[in-house]
């Protein structure tokens, strides 16, 4: 988790320097066995991986480990995410792996933890390549896209064959065998799939993460499938089901994260949230680049021209890219910046906003999804904290459709007027929201964000649900991409109950202190948030995990939910994104 930029709890103006590297993407090979049909590595529009070589060499390696260990001790890192990854990193031998890793972890100064993962599509996992990583020191994560053939008919071959038969025996290998090495699952959402049947398949491989991730795309270059809100209510089925479970079957970075940005803690993905931006690549010729997503915008998008022989990483620190990535709320376009979404969105994954003309400065394609996604997980945690809401069952913690969350209702549109809709509530201990801080202490873990009507709420008159409002050309935004989000119908407030609950803990968030959304992170970390723990007939989310400063949301105006955080939690840091395994 980088250390928390100056500024008010999670919300990100800008860092006053430029925020030190803690995950460092070394791609070990970098071809592929596979030729999925929606890689946007190999498929997009950046070819510069024909140019390089197929594997890092020694040289390569080794000079990256010393520049990795050079960056620790000039920002005295406590610790950084080593992700080994390609392509196929596996590709390279289970050997050369634990050989850089070693040499990191020789060379980072004492007292500098170390967390390595491999990222893998498993099709090449031997128990005799996973005992070398074990004994390494090494994670597995890998990339499925569903528990069954069916799912991974998009992962094929290079002869068009289907990679599921070796990649379900790889999977299977891992969670049996090495249980202790299983980072976890990334997971590419495919809206034509059932979301529950494919999360539940998902849990069959026994997974202790799991990382949902939107599938690359952009205004120029749109996902597939992008109507209405397809996107959303996928995430948002899966949510009610992890939700519904009664016990923690799976940590779930995207759904983790969500809880606990509403709860007014700091994210770790790239996906969500305001975080400074940490990781950096390292190619098999040993060039210094930004993460491979931006590689799905157009060619070269990625690219710094700096590498470990001539150059530090406290030179692409500099790197115009990566200052914009840091740059918080000020590269944002003013659409994200007046939205009452922003701290819990934070504009959205980086590659996505992207638009032929005019950068970066846009909303996420997947604005309306989103929003979608995120006024739900609002809802559900209203419905847990405050008991009773309106058009749904009592304190089932599953409203029914149009119910309030923190004063709005999931359709968007906001209640005005007096909170007068249900007395106000003191939830009991049983349902009191507890929080484990975040990984460092500093700004993060003071006070608390609001996420109440005045932070969170339906999208400002004028914002389009489904992109930017209409800016003609100018760089802030694309032009008109929707229908405008009206004004708040006035009245009562919809929600439920003020709620003002008690420090003990019933809530627990987990998730990795992963900045980023396209790797399964080493280690469980950061802030951690998790479901309601035990008001009957109220499903329980996942247990609690960790320990740290608890403490329960205050009143913060009708149904919402405002926690103040007070201390923090050891943590490890999860990996980035990279390659395409």
């Amino acid at each position: 988790m980088t250390d928390p930029a100056p500024g008010t709890p999670g919300r990100r103006t800008g860092p006053e320097g430029p925020i030190p590297f803690r995950q460092f993407i070394v791609k070990m090979h970098g071809r592929c066995n596979l030729a999925c049909t929606y890689c946007y590595l190999y498929e997009g529009p950046d070819g510069s991986w024909r140019d390089r070589p197929a594997a890092a060499s020694a040289a390569v390696l080794d000079r990256t480990a010393t520049r990795i260990a050079e960056h620790a001790e000039r920002h005295a890192l406590r610790d950084l995410a080593l992700v080994l990854h390609g392509g196929e990193p596996l590709l390279a031998g289970a050997g050369p792996l634990a050989e850089v890793t070693g040499r990191v972890r020789e060379l980072v100064p004492r007292g500098c933890q170390v967390h390595a993962t491999v990222q893998t599509n498993a099709t090449l996992l031997t128990e005799e390549r996973l005992a070398v990583l074990a004994d390494a020191g090494i994670r597995v994560g890998i990339s499925l896209d569903g528990g069954t053939a069916a799912h991974n008919r998009r992962r094929v071959d290079h002869a068009g064959r289907p990679s599921w038969p070796a990649a379900a025996r790889g999977a299977r290998l891992v969670a049996e065998r090495f249980p202790e090495s299983y980072a976890g699952l990334l997971t590419v959402v495919d809206p034509t799939l059932d979301p529950v049947e494919t999360y539940e398949s998902l849990l069959g491989l026994r997974p202790p993460a799991l990382d949902l991730l939107l599938p690359h795309g952009n205004w120029t270059a749109p996902p597939p499938g992008r109507t209405g809100v397809r996107y959303g209510d996928w995430l948002c089925a899966v949510f009610d089901r992890w939700w519904a479970a009664g016990r923690r079957e799976v940590r779930v970075r995207l759904f983790e994260e969500c809880v606990a940005l509403l709860l007014g803690l700091p994210a770790a993905t790239e996906a969500l949230g305001l975080a400074p931006f940490d990781a950096v690549v390292v190619e098999t010729d040993g060039s210094i680049e930004q993460v491979d997503s931006l590689k799905s915008a157009y060619p070269g998008a990625a690219r710094t021209g700096l590498d470990v022989f001539r150059h530090t990483f406290d030179d692409a620190l500099r790197h115009p890219g990566v200052a914009a990535r840091q740059a918080g709320t000020a590269s944002l376009a003013g659409e994200c910046r007046a939205c009452p979404l922003l701290r819990v969105c934070g504009g959205g994954h980086y590659a996505h906003r992207y638009r032929a003309g005019h950068g970066f400065r846009n909303p996420s394609v997947y604005c309306a999804d989103l929003q979608r996604f995120i006024r739900h997980v609002s809802s559900r945690l209203t419905a847990a904290a405050g008991g009773p809401t309106p058009g749904g069952p009592a304190a089932s913690g599953l409203p029914g459709g149009g119910s309030a969350a923190n004063g709005f209702p999931e359709d968007g549109s906001a209640a005005k007027g007096p909170s007068a809709t249900g007395p106000s509530a003191t939830a009991p201990a049983s349902v009191g929201l507890s929080v484990v801080g975040p990984a460092s202490a500093g700004p993060y873990a003071v006070g608390p964000v609001p996420v109440g009507p005045s932070a969170i709420g339906p999208a400002p008159a004028g914002t389009s649900a489904a992109g930017p409002a209409s800016t003609g050309t100018s760089a802030a935004g694309p032009a008109s991409a929707g229908p405008a989000v009206g004004p708040a119908p006035a009245g009562p407030a919809a929600a439920g109950p003020s709620v003002s609950a008690p420090a003990s803990a019933g809530v627990s968030v987990v998730g990795p202190a992963s900045a980023d959304s396209s790797t399964v992170g080493p280690a469980p970390a950061g802030p951690t948030v998790a479901a309601p723990a035990a008001t009957a007939p109220a499903p329980a989310g996942p247990a609690s995990a960790g320990s740290g400063a608890s403490a329960g949301p205050a009143s913060a105006g009708a149904a919402s939910v405002r926690p103040v955080v007070s201390g923090s939690a050891a943590a490890g840091t999860g990996p980035a994104e990279g390659g395409a395994s």
